[in-house]
C-alpha cells in the first residue's frame, strides 16, 4: 500500500434537527456554517484550508446520531478551550474535559452534541 499523507480524508456527522445542529456547531466553532443540499441529503459544512482534511453534519434518510461507534476528533487550532467553554451554552454537554495525552501528541476532550453523537476535540495547547 502506498504511504498516505492522511488517514482520513473526510467524515460525515449525523443529525436529526438541521437546523439546531447547524446552530449548535456555528455556535461552538464561532462561524455560519455554510449549507447545501446534495441530493436528498442536507449538508452543513465545517470550515477547511483548500486542499484539507473536512467534513459535514448531515440531515438524511440513513444518518442516525450515536453516542457509541466510530469518534471523530475536530480540530480545534491551538487550543481547544474556546471551543469547549462554548459547547454546554450551545446546548451540548461535555463528557470529557480538556485531558493531557501527552506533550507530543496534545489535549483531546469529548462531549455530546444537540443530536446525541458523542465528539471529541484536540489541540497541541
Amino acid at each position: 500500500m502506498e504511504n498516505l499523507k492522511n488517514s482520513l480524508n473526510w467524515f460525515e456527522i449525523p443529525v436529526i434537527d438541521f437546523d439546531r445542529a447547524q446552530k449548535f456547531y456555528s455556535s461552538i466553532y464561532d462561524f455560519e456554517m455554510p449549507t447545501m443540499p446534495i441530493g436528498p441529503n442536507m449538508f452543513g459544512f465545517f470550515l477547511m484550508e483548500k486542499g484539507g482534511v473536512g467534513g459535514a453534519i448531515v440531515k438524511g434518510e440513513g444518518y442516525e446520531p450515536s453516542s457509541k461507534g466510530t469518534l471523530v476528533y475536530l480540530n480545534t487550532g491551538e487550543n481547544l478551550m474556546p471551543v469547549l467553554n462554548r459547547i454546554e451554552d450551545a446546548g451540548g454537554k461535555v463528557i470529557m474535559e480538556k485531558t493531557l495525552v501527552r506533550e507530543d501528541i496534545g489535549f483531546i476532550a469529548m462531549f455530546i452534541d444537540t443530536e446525541g453523537n458523542r465528539v471529541a476535540l484536540h489541540s497541541m495547547k
